[in-house]
């Protein structure tokens, strides 16, 4: 079965799209012939509607503040085989307390990988040996919420032309997996691009809590491109985090889509503090009644960093509960945008959706942009949003100096305590820990913060 490439919108985004064919070209043929044939036609798919699009522009609304031009400048290589990572280089990012799969520049690793407590009636393991499992019906769902056909999508689309292996986990009905699940999706640099491609299933009245963390192996640039996708079944319950630490020269794009069905419980809880250009679109789908979704974020960036989150909840069905939290601290020259739309469709009635942004500012030249939006379809409804973007309270800092705190240690105080409202959401007391380690570092008289916190 052959492609054939859709004509190209414009010579600029031929240019722009062309090393990604002949990447494309290369990863289709190692394949040989040896994938499924739906497997084969996704990803066919993704590339045909990445050439018919091209990559979004920043005259596009959702990109406006996202200039992707520094990733497909930077002609990032697909490797063919993961290389060898010693376990030593591993342990230091795992999280005590987790069952661990591990990924490779995309690939999965079993012998990295921890599967001790995992419960009878969970299967997580490799995508790609998932997909080999028909009683697992991997192959089935894979793709089906993810979508793709505009410039808007078209790294969706990229993922999906290279999607090959990543990590899946399902949870048979009424099963519960008490040890959480670390997704460590590890980077080694080098100018390497990687498409892990996550998938996780529960089925009903069981619960999971997964998290998945980005981590580099070293300081060299990368581009890492996933998309993972989420389907929670009815009155199931999931808590499902993500941290993306990745180095100061990383460019990271990531998708997250989630389903929900009846009665069904959903809390994410994402943090973001590393990449020079980072991208998160989260994409909800409240599609049956009675759920409760919970998207927080914290973002901490610095220097030049830049970070674009984009939410978008549909609710779809009646007494639907959303709650979103994205609080944002920034300082040097670091740049920042949220954009939040909240959909509630016709006859999605009792719906109750709260939306909320915060930003600190901590210095003159780092920016914030804050845009959170409703559209509501249905009468009888409560829904609220809102956005600030500040700097401390100096009234708060004089008291602090008053008590006999420095300059310096009163700000980081007041900025910890911020921060402090997702930090103390966070149920896995290992990622918790992690959290406040990293802040307590970075703050100036960060000892000091450490006490008043105990």
């Amino acid at each position: 079965m052959t492609m054939a490439t859709p004509t190209l919108p414009s010579p600029i985004a031929a240019t722009q799209v062309e090393p990604f064919f002949a990447a494309f070209a290369a990863f289709d043929s190692r394949q040989n012939g040896s994938e499924p044939l739906p497997l084969k036609q996704l990803r066919q798919a993704g590339i045909a509607s990445l050439a018919a699009t091209g990559f979004p522009g920043t005259r596009l609304e959702a990109w406006r503040l996202t200039d992707v031009e520094p990733i497909l400048r930077a002609h990032y290589q697909h490797p063919a085989v993961a290389p060898e990572v010693a376990a030593a280089a591993v342990d230091p990012h795992r999280l005590a307390g987790c069952a661990s799969l591990v990924l490779v520049d995309g690939h999965f690793s079993a012998a990295l990988s921890d599967l001790d407590g995992v419960a009878p009636g969970v299967w997580a393991g490799s995508l790609a040996e998932a997909l080999r499992h028909p009683e697992l019906q991997a192959l089935e769902r894979l793709g089906r919420m993810a979508r793709f056909g505009d410039p808007a999508q078209a790294f969706v689309a990229l993922s999906t032309a290279f999607v090959r292996d990543g990590a899946y986990i399902q949870v048979a009905d009424g099963k519960v997996q008490e040890r959480p699940i670390q997704v460590l999706m590890l980077s080694t640099g080098g100018g390497q691009a990687s498409y892990p491609r996550n998938l996780f299933v529960t089925g009903a009245a069981s619960q999971l809590t997964v998290i998945e963390t980005f981590v580099s192996l070293d300081e060299g640039a990368h581009f890492s491109c996933p998309v993972t996708e989420i389907a929670v079944g009815p009155a199931a319950n999931v808590d499902h985090y993500r941290v993306q630490k990745e180095n100061r020269a990383a460019h990271h794009v990531a998708s997250l889509v989630l389903r929900q069905d009846k009665d069904s419980v959903f809390n994410s809880h994402s943090v973001m503090h590393g990449g020079a250009l980072v991208r998160n679109d989260v994409v909800a789908l409240l599609e049956g009644e009675g759920v409760s979704c919970t998207l927080n974020g914290l973002y901490v960036v610095s220097g030049t960093q830049q970070v674009d989150n984009q939410m978008l909840v549909e609710h779809a069905m009646p007494h639907g509960y959303s709650h979103e939290l994205y609080k944002g601290i920034l300082d040097e020259e670091a740049r920042a945008n949220f954009l939040g739309k909240i959909h509630v469709h016709p006859g999605a009635q009792q719906t109750d959706a709260v939306q909320a942004n915060r930003n600190l500012i901590l210095s003159k030249g780092a920016i914030a942009h804050s845009n959170p939006q409703l559209e509501i379809f249905a009468d009888d409804v409560k829904c609220t949003h809102g956005s600030t973007v500040g700097q401390l309270d100096p009234d708060a800092v004089f008291y602090l100096r008053s008590r006999g705190i420095g300059q310096e240690a009163a700000r980081s105080i007041l900025t910890y305590a911020f921060a402090a409202d997702i930090v103390e959401r966070i149920k896995v007391p290992a990622l918790r820990a992690d959290l406040e380690s990293f802040l307590f570092n970075l703050l100036p008289d960060g000892d000091v913060v450490r006490q008043m916190a105990i």
